[in-house]
């Protein structure tokens, strides 16, 4: 009777393994066979991603769906609270200011382009021609305001103390010889401003909302070598291997999609693959 009870109960624990097994099978073919929505800045971000859509992702097995944010905040919330599976529209130095900032976690994919912050102006023609007293805006998060601000140091028009970085304010401002008024402003609104400020350091892809053509349009540009500022393509940690993430990435990072950046932006946008 002891070996008989042994063996029903081995059966059973041997039953209960598969069931579990089964479900678990079923649950990651279900969301394989899912939509892979994704989170994006219009552009470049969602155009790149509906690049891909239209031209790469069925004929390599993936369903995409594309979903257009306007700001920096909101894909990353919709991430967390999962309408996203992933988002592509941030830097690292954002993407970690961002999880510091509203107590969460990421991860982060891979690197696929780098959109130069550029300096532009509607009036000067030159950084040599920027006036006293001229107002400048300047992105308000804090990954973006250091960008602008060592831009500004780098093109001689201000100079930052020895330890501002990564993390730099207006506060860290050294010396400002032309006496430049700042307005912080969030990155999208940075184009508008050129209708009041005299000078606007502008995001890449804002600037191309905006139809500028960066490398004609801005009177300076960040060099794109040794640029720690890849776009990143960032999911949860618990969806890491998520075999749709993993080819997205692949995707992103192809030959086919460098040839579109190159194509599309003439420079504006800089594959970082």
């Amino acid at each position: 009777m002891r070996r008989i009870a042994l063996a029903l109960a081995a059966a059973t624990l041997a039953l209960g393994a598969a069931a579990c097994g089964g479900e678990e099978e079923t649950g990651s073919a279900a969301a394989a066979d899912k939509p892979l929505v994704v989170g994006a800045s219009p552009v470049p971000h969602a155009e790149i991603l509906n690049f891909i859509k239209d031209n790469l992702a069925e004929k390599n097995g993936l369903e995409l769906e594309v979903k257009e944010f306007t700001d920096y905040v909101l894909p990353n919330t919709a991430l967390v609270d999962g309408q996203l599976d992933a988002n592509y529209f941030q830097t690292p130095a954002y993407l970690a200011d961002q999880e510091k900032a509203r107590n969460f976690k990421a991860t982060s994919i891979v690197g696929v382009h780098i959109e130069p912050l550029g300096l532009y102006s509607r009036e000067i023609e030159d950084v040599a021609s920027v006036p006293n007293g001229a107002q400048v805006a300047i992105p308000n998060d804090a990954t973006n305001e250091a960008r602008a601000l060592r831009l500004l140091a780098a093109n001689n028009l201000i100079t930052l103390k020895p330890e501002a970085t990564e993390t730099a304010t207006i506060r860290d401002i050294q010396d400002n010889p032309k006496k430049l008024e700042f307005a912080e402003v969030e990155a999208a609104q940075t184009p508008r401003s050129l209708d009041d400020a005299d000078l606007a350091v502008i995001n890449g892809n804002y600037a191309l909302e905006a139809d500028l053509t960066p490398s004609e349009d801005a009177l300076a540009l960040e060099q794109a070598q040794n640029n720690p500022n890849a776009n990143l393509l960032v999911t949860l940690p618990e969806e890491r291997n998520d075999p749709r993430v993993k080819k997205l990435a692949q995707l992103l990072t192809s030959p086919e999609v460098k040839q579109f950046i190159d194509q599309q932006y003439k420079g504006a946008v800089l594959p970082a693959f």
